[in-house]
């Protein structure tokens, strides 16, 4: 597995780098193998590390948050996050990774399946605005996320609205 590992407001030393990578591998190596690549940014905000782990393969994205005192027991608890998103999800993982390694690997997992219902459907015109401007209409309408056409690039894009009380953008990929 590839580890990418990211400091922000803080410094590493190269012993977290060491103990990152063998946790991923050896937690992680049995789901995903060599070809995955994981992604760790660290924040230090008010004396706590914000850990946010992604880990991708295959067009599939895995992500996990936690906040603690100290970067190794946010490491671990967002690698045990992950495998619980694996573990519940496993039937629908292994149809779109085509990989025999997940399947094997969970076996200690229960079969369960589950079904989502769609309870609606909504349908708008999307008109041009400006990322701040859909950022205004999303807390005018009370709502977590808002789907807009960006002015600028005229793509479709959502922005949200995150834990930490600060905003996101999703936007497709070129």
């Amino acid at each position: 597995m590839k580890v990418q590992i990211t400091a922000k407001k803080m410094q590493l030393s190269p012993s977290f780098s060491d103990y990152a990578e063998e946790r991923l591998s050896a937690k992680l190596d049995k789901f995903f193998g060599s070809e995955a690549s994981a992604k760790i940014v660290l924040n230090s905000v008010k004396n706590k590390i914000i850990l946010e782990l992604t880990v991708e393969m295959g067009g599939m994205i895995f992500r996990a948050e936690q906040s603690a005192d100290d970067k190794n027991d946010a490491l671990d608890a967002c690698i045990d996050k992950i495998i619980r998103q694996i573990r519940k999800n496993k039937t629908r993982l292994a149809k779109q990774l085509r990989d025999n390694t997940l399947t094997d690997s969970i076996e200690s997992a229960p079969d369960e399946q589950i079904d989502y219902e769609v309870i609606k459907h909504k349908s708008f015109e999307l008109r041009p605005m400006s990322v701040e401007e859909a950022i205004l209409q999303m807390n005018m309408l009370s709502h977590e996320f808002f789907m807009f056409k960006n002015a600028e690039t005229g793509d479709v894009n959502v922005v949200y609205k995150r834990s930490d009380d600060n905003y996101a953008v999703l936007e497709p990929r070129r």
